[in-house]
C-alpha cells in the first residue's frame, strides 16, 4: 500500500488531496487500486506517520506514540524481546470502565453527590460507591455481587479511583443503595438541568410509556410486587411496572415505580401530576400509545391545558371506512407512509384524528392474517374429518375445542365462521366452515392503517406524526434498560431496595 498525491483544478484554483492505493495483480497484469480517500492532508500530519501507512496495515511495523505532554513525536525505538521470556499478567479492563467514569463526571453526578451525602465515618465515599454502582451497570453486571466479587478487581477502576478491591463488597454497595434512593429527585433534576445546558432540552414534548420487570423469589415483603401483564413473558414471576418519560430526543428525564398489577391507563395521572409538582404547569405536548387512552384521562389532560397525541384502539377505524378509502387529501409524510386529518366523528371540533396507512405495515399485517387463517382453516378440516368418522354427541366437548382454535387464532376468528353438521339422531357428524366476505373486506380495509387523537388541531398532520413516531425512543430506552443495563430480572427483595436498583438502572441509561 502506498499513499498518492492528487491535485484537481477548479476555476483556476488547484486543490490537493490522498488517497490510500494498494497494488494487485490481475489477468491484465498488475493494477492500482484505491483503498480509501484521506481527503487534505497536511504536511505536519503526513509526516507524522502517514508515510508508515502501508507497514502498519500489514503489521510490519509498531505505530509512533507520543507521551503525554509530547509536542513532537519521538524517534522510533526497537528492542530486542525472548518471547518466550515475557508474559501478560494482571490484565484489566479499561475503555469500558474509563469511558463510564468519563461521562459519570461529566455528568456531574460525583459533585452532587459529594454535596448531598454528608461524610461521616466511611472509609469510601458514598458518591464512589454510587459510581462503582452505575459504571457496574453501564458495563452490563448482572448484580451487586457479582460487582463485588470479581467485577470490580478485574477492571482499572482501582487506579482511576484509587479505592483498593479489599475494600468493595456487597455490603457496602447494598448500603450504597439505601444511601442513594434518598437523593432520587434532586438526580433527576440535576439530569434535567445538564439536558439543558447541553442540547437545549425543554418539557414542552414529553412521551411516556410503561414496562414492567420481574423478580426472582416471593417479594413477600415488597408491596409494589404483584402479578400482572407481563412485558416479558414471565407471568409465573412476581413484577412491578415503571413509567418512563422521555425527551423527544429519548433522553430519560424521570421515572415512577407502580404496583406490577397496575393498568397503563391508570398511571397517566399520576406521571403528570408528577411533573407539573416538579416542573410547573404548560401546555405541554403529552405523547401515549393506546394502552394510556380512556375518556377519563383525555378529560384530564385538557383540565390541565395540556396537549396531546395518542394512538387509539383499533375498532376505532370503524368510524372512517369512507375516509380510508377515498383517494384524496392524503399526504407522505415519509416513505411508504401517508396521513391525513380528519373531523371527530361526533362533531368535536376541539379535537381531530389523523389518520395513517403504511404500505410495509400493510404487508406485514396481511401476512399475519394469512398465516393465521391458514393454520385455523387446518385445524378446523382435521376436526371436520375426525367427526365424519366417529360422530359426537358430546356437544359441550367440541364446543371447548372449536373455541380453543378460535383462541389461539384471534384475527382468523373474526373473518371465518364455523358451524356443526348434525344428524338426525342429534349427533355431531362434520363441521363447516367459511370466511366471511364482508368482514373480510373490513380486516383488510384496516390492514396497515392506525389512528392518532390530537387536540393539536393547528399542526400538520406530518407533524403529528412525526411527534408520535418519536415513542420508539422510549421503546429504545426500555430495550436497553431491559438487555444492556440488566434491569431485568431483580434480585432484590425489599421495596426500597428494589426503588433504589431501578435510580441505579435510570442513571446508567442517561449516561
Amino acid at each position: 500500500m502506498f499513499l498518492r498525491r492528487n491535485r484537481k483544478v477548479v476555476d483556476g484554483e488547484a486543490y490537493d488531496y490522498w488517497t490510500l492505493c494498494e497494488s494487485t495483480r490481475t489477468a491484465q497484469g498488475p493494477r492500482q487500486r484505491v483503498v480509501a480517500s484521506l481527503g487534505k492532508l497536511d504536511s505536519q500530519e503526513t509526516s507524522h506517520g502517514w508515510e508508515d501507512i502501508d507497514a502498519l496495515l500489514e503489521g510490519h511495523s509498531r505505530p509512533r506514540q507520543l507521551q503525554f505532554g509530547q509536542s513532537d513525536p519521538p524517534e522510533q525505538q526497537v528492542e530486542l524481546v525472548d518471547i518466550h521470556g515475557v508474559r501478560v499478567e494482571r490484565s484489566r479492563e479499561f475503555g469500558s470502565v474509563y469511558l463510564g467514569l468519563a461521562l459519570w463526571r461529566r455528568l456531574g453526578l460525583h459533585t452532587l453527590l459529594g454535596e448531598l451525602i454528608e461524610s461521616g465515618r466511611e472509609s469510601v465515599p458514598w458518591e464512589a460507591v454510587a459510581s462503582i454502582l452505575s459504571i457496574g451497570r453501564f458495563c452490563a453486571q448482572t448484580s451487586e455481587l457479582s460487582i463485588a466479587q470479581e467485577w470490580y478487581e478485574r477492571t482499572a477502576l482501582e487506579d482511576l479511583l484509587a479505592i483498593d478491591p479489599m475494600q468493595i463488597n456487597d455490603d457496602r454497595l447494598y448500603r450504597g443503595l439505601d444511601v442513594l434512593i434518598k437523593h432520587r429527585d434532586k438526580l433527576c433534576g440535576h439530569l434535567m438541568e445538564r439536558y439543558k445546558d447541553w442540547f437545549g432540552v425543554n418539557m414542552e414534548f414529553l412521551i411516556y410509556d410503561v414496562t414492567s420487570t420481574f423478580f426472582e423469589g416471593q417479594c413477600e415483603r415488597n408491596p409494589n410486587a404483584a402479578r400482572g401483564y407481563s412485558r416479558d413473558n414471565r407471568s409465573d414471576c412476581k413484577q412491578v411496572c415503571i413509567g418512563l418519560v422521555c425527551s423527544a430526543e429519548g433522553l430519560p428525564l424521570s421515572y415512577e415505580v407502580f404496583k406490577g398489577n397496575r393498568s397503563d391507563v391508570t398511571t397517566v395521572e399520576s406521571i403528570v401530576r408528577q411533573m407539573e409538582d416538579k416542573y410547573g404547569k404548560a401546555q405541554r405536548i403529552w405523547v401515549m400509545d393506546r394502552g394510556m387512552v380512556s375518556e377519563k384521562n383525555i378529560e384530564f389532560l385538557r383540565q390541565r391545558g395540556a396537549r396531546y397525541i395518542v394512538g387509539t384502539p383499533k375498532s376505532q377505524l370503524r368510524h372512517f371506512e369512507a375516509e380510508l378509502l377515498s383517494g384524496q387529501d392524503w399526504r407522505e409524510v415519509n416513505e411508504g407512509v401517508e396521513a391525513r386529518l380528519v373531523e371527530h366523528p361526533d362533531g368535536n371540533g376541539a379535537e381531530k384524528y389523523v389518520l395513517c396507512r403504511s404500505s410495509a405495515r400493510r404487508m406485514k399485517e396481511a401476512a399475519m392474517l394469512e398465516r393465521q387463517t391458514q393454520a385455523l382453516a387446518e385445524k378446523l378440516a382435521a376436526m371436520d374429518r375426525g367427526l365424519r368418522r366417529s360422530p359426537q354427541n358430546d356437544v359441550e366437548k367440541v364446543g371447548r375445542r372449536i373455541g380453543r382454535y378460535l383462541g389461539k387464532y384471534p384475527a382468523a376468528a373474526r373473518v371465518i365462521e364455523a358451524v356443526v353438521i348434525r344428524e338426525e339422531q342429534g349427533a355431531i357428524c362434520g363441521l363447516n366452515y367459511w370466511s366471511r366476505v364482508e368482514t373480510g373486506k373490513r380486516a383488510g380495509m384496516a390492514q396497515g392503517a392506525y389512528l392518532l387523537r390530537t387536540n393539536c388541531t393547528e399542526e400538520d398532520p406530518a407533524k403529528i406524526w412525526q411527534w408520535y413516531m418519536q415513542l420508539t425512543q422510549a421503546e429504545a430506552a426500555f430495550r436497553t434498560a431491559k438487555s444492556d443495563i440488566g434491569l431485568r430480572p431483580i434480585f432484590h427483595q425489599l421495596a426500597d431496595r428494589v426503588e433504589s436498583h431501578i435510580l441505579v438502572c435510570f442513571l446508567s441509561l442517561a449516561m
